[in-house]
């Protein structure tokens, strides 16, 4: 898909990856759709992104995408309003770091209802009219914890790995209609997602400083793959190199391995 000209619709776009999507597409969209659920924020993002390119039409909506009433109001705003979504990012998404015996349940039910279900929902309104103009893009936002299960990170490594194998089946489905589909799966990123997702007393752990990508970089990659038409990508060499080990390893191994977080947990 050629992004230049494209009216883009970015959830959690407040704030980490989402803004940085709205600033790097910015010079190249028509119009901005930005939705989240800080309105200040998406206001300062507006007020920031219109100084630098006046012409482009920006339209925000406080969007919190864990009430699924909140969805349909968004999707009818954009047909009452008359916007036409040719690419739609979906950014939001909601993790939690911890054992999960001790998980608060509504987080648990937050974090299904935002990085599946509003994914899930959203992309359904939408694809019928990008089939029917027969040119669209879908960029969903997983992450690379998406590949493996992992411990104390239970039900986000589960919900994306949901992302991850829907995004690769769409693309199947949507093959030679024109419209493409990308899944991005970061590793670490400076963003303030992890403070989000750390737990009241917790120790903020991203892992080591040189596997983190800067959140500029994620963006671009993304942006270039689903330009050129690759299915999935994994932002730094570490990381693509680290999740190709991990996903050739046998899984009796990975069981093995994960017992040490286990004890330590």
């Amino acid at each position: 898909m050629n992004i230049d000209g494209c009216n883009a619709l970015i959830t959690g776009a407040s704030a980490g990856i989402g803004r940085e999507f709205a600033r790097q597409l910015a010079g190249r969209s028509r119009s901005l759709i930005l939705a989240a659920r800080r309105e200040q924020k998406l206001n300062e993002l507006r007020d920031e992104l219109t100084q630098d390119h006046p012409n482009l039409r920006i339209h925000i909506h406080e969007t919190d995408l864990a009430k699924l009433p909140q969805i349909d109001e968004l999707t009818a705003w954009l047909e009452r309003e008359k916007i036409d979504v040719d690419l739609l990012i979906n950014n939001a998404g909601l993790g939690d770091s911890g054992p999960f015996a001790t998980s608060d349940p509504t987080r648990n039910e937050q974090m299904t209802l935002v990085n599946v279900v509003a994914l899930t929902s959203l992309t359904r309104r939408l694809l019928p009219q990008m089939i029917a103009r027969k040119r669209g893009g879908i960029l969903n936002v997983s992450s690379s914890a998406g590949f493996l299960p992992i411990p104390e990170l239970a039900v986000y490594a589960a919900t994306k790995a949901y992302v991850t194998s829907f995004s690769e089946a769409l693309r199947a489905e949507l093959r030679g209609t024109g419209v493409s589909v990308c899944v991005l799966c970061p590793g670490p990123v400076h963003t303030e997602f992890q403070e989000v997702a750390n737990r009241p007393g917790g120790q903020p752990d991203s892992g080591p400083e040189f596997v983190h990508v800067p959140v500029d970089q994620v963006v671009r990659d993304a942006l270039g793959a689903l330009e050129a038409g690759r299915p999935l990508v994994i932002p730094g060499f570490l990381m693509k190199f680290g999740m190709l080990f991990a996903r050739l390893t046998p899984m009796p191994i990975l069981r093995w391995a994960s017992r040490f977080s286990g004890r330590r947990a």
